[in-house]
């Protein structure tokens, strides 16, 4: 290597060290170091992207499974539940009737009940009222799949003609019965209609006695379990009238509400305009202070008259906002949510929920308390609602399982654990109040003025003997000398 060669390494030696010394001004090292990070990140990235779609594709292999395993359940429960219709039916008949010793011998048939045999089949095909409803039809075509499966078991038992013969007959009556039965069918007349059935099924009972006796224990297990049947029929059709006489009810529900609602209206133009009349009084006043303001001499005349317009006009902000009260239940569905309750008149745990626009919600409270109920209610929570309708409609969907009358929706009564009431409306609206205390003062009084008075020592009545009040148990004092006009505990020792 010559001297020229050995002088270009140096110089290039140098040139690097520039560059590295740059290259360090630069954070270069630091710019490799996070493009490296970098890469290693984005591989981190599409390795995950990989596992992410594999698990996809197993998510929807498994969502594929499970909805084919849904659809077997379905289908075996829908088994499940005709099962135990037949089974149900069978343990009716052998409840019902084979634990009874028929006297069959002494069955006879009177001539008004040989007479309904003239016409055994029904010439007309009743177009029953659940037929209309998706849910009843459903029900309904299943009862009917039972029925007719039960129809074709013991069809088969019968061999001879004679036999199959009395069994069609009975069929054919018995189906007419029954559409006589739903034909008649009323709302508030389902007891009857399940009387008639078994009315029907004793009458068939006494001809199976009357007939042939080789066949009469079969046909009295038919007749048992087809009457199971034929009273679940009835019921699927009840439930028609049941919800018609709901939609009935729902309709004088929401009369009834835009009855109150014009009520209510009327009561808070009345008061709007009363404020109105006010508010504009007191802007009268103002302006005639105003005005001796100008015309006022002297500084303590000012003063006096500045601390008048001041009055006057912290006398009309109060206005306003009772006019603003007014104004919000006027344009919209503001109110209150009442909570309250009767002991007396209902008992524990049942509760009354409901909604009133009125300005002061006790007004309403005590209208219900009225001549219709022996005592008072007590008020367990208010809760204000620019949207007092949907929150009441909203608490009674939650409680709908614990409403006392399901058909009526206009009876707002509910049966619930006061606890879980509590809860139910702190959930809704943490900052309203409620008082979990029933006071049915005027009931506790009346059960005090029951409890009969002594105001002499009783030898008889010991100090352990406890007296048993609706407050608790508590021990007698010594003498026995009780004086219950200041309250239940009066004298009174908590055990």
């Amino acid at each position: 290597m010559g001297f020229l060669d050995l002088f270009r390494v140096g110089k290039i030696k140098k040139e690097n060290e520039a560059l590295k010394q740059k290259l360090q001004l630069l954070h270069a090292d630091e710019y490799f170091q996070i493009s490296e990070r970098l890469d290693k990140m984005n591989q981190e990235i599409s390795d995950n992207n990989s596992i992410l779609f594999k698990q996809r594709e197993e998510i929807s292999s498994l969502s594929a499974q499970q909805q084919k395993l849904d659809k077997q359940v379905t289908t075996q429960a829908n088994k499940l539940s005709r099962y135990k219709e037949l089974y149900r039916s069978v343990e009716y008949a052998l409840d019902t009737f084979l634990s009874s010793n028929i006297p069959y011998n002494n069955c006879r048939l009177n001539p008004h009940d040989k007479s309904d045999f003239d016409c055994l089949a029904p010439s007309v095909i009743l177009q029953l009222h659940s037929m209309d409803v998706k849910e009843l039809r459903k029900a309904y075509k299943d009862n009917e799949k039972q029925i007719d499966k039960l129809l074709s078991l013991y069809e088969s038992r019968y061999t001879t003609k004679a036999n199959k013969s009395i069994y069609s007959l009975m069929v054919i009556a018995l189906r007419a019965e029954l559409q006589n039965i739903l034909y008649n069918l009323k709302y508030e007349k389902l007891e009857k209609s399940i009387d008639d059935v078994h009315s029907v099924t004793t009458k068939y009972l006494k001809i199976a006695g009357e007939g042939n006796q080789s066949i009469a224990g079969t046909l009295t297990k038919f007749v048992g379990e087809i009457e199971y049947l034929f009273i679940n029929a009835v019921k699927i059709e009840y439930n028609y009238y049941v919800k018609k006489e709901q939609a009935r009810q729902e309709q004088m529900a929401l009369k009834e509400q835009m009855r109150q609602e014009a009520e209510e209206r009327k009561a808070l133009e009345l008061e709007r305009k009363k404020i109105e009349k006010e508010e504009s009084k007191y802007v009268a006043e103002i302006e005639k202070v105003k005005t001796s303001l100008e015309q006022a001499s002297s500084s303590e005349e000012v003063d006096k008259l500045k601390a008048k317009i001041l009055e006057l006009q912290q006398q009309l902000s109060g206005v306003a906002v009772k006019k603003e009260e007014i104004t919000n239940p006027q344009n919209g569905k503001a109110g209150n949510v009442y909570i309250i309750s009767n002991l007396g008149s209902f008992g524990k745990d049942v509760f009354k929920i409901g909604m009133t626009r009125r300005l002061d919600p006790q007004d309403r409270v005590n209208e219900l308390g009225n001549a219709s109920v022996p005592f008072k209610f007590d008020v367990h929570s208010f809760i204000f609602s620019k949207d007092a309708v949907g929150l009441e409609k909203k608490m009674h969907n939650m409680l709908n399982e614990q409403r006392l009358n399901k058909v009526n929706l206009r009876k707002e009564f509910f049966k619930v654990n006061i606890d879980d009431l509590e809860r139910l409306v702190l959930s809704i609206d943490p900052t309203a109040e409620f008082n979990k205390t029933m006071l049915a003062e005027e009931f506790r009084q009346s059960a005090e003025l029951d409890i009969p008075l002594s105001s002499a020592t009783n030898p008889e009545i010991r100090t352990s003997d406890i007296l048993h009040t609706l407050w608790g148990d508590y021990e007698m004092p010594d003498p026995y000398t009780v004086c219950l006009f200041k309250g239940p505990r009066n004298n009174l020792r908590k055990l």
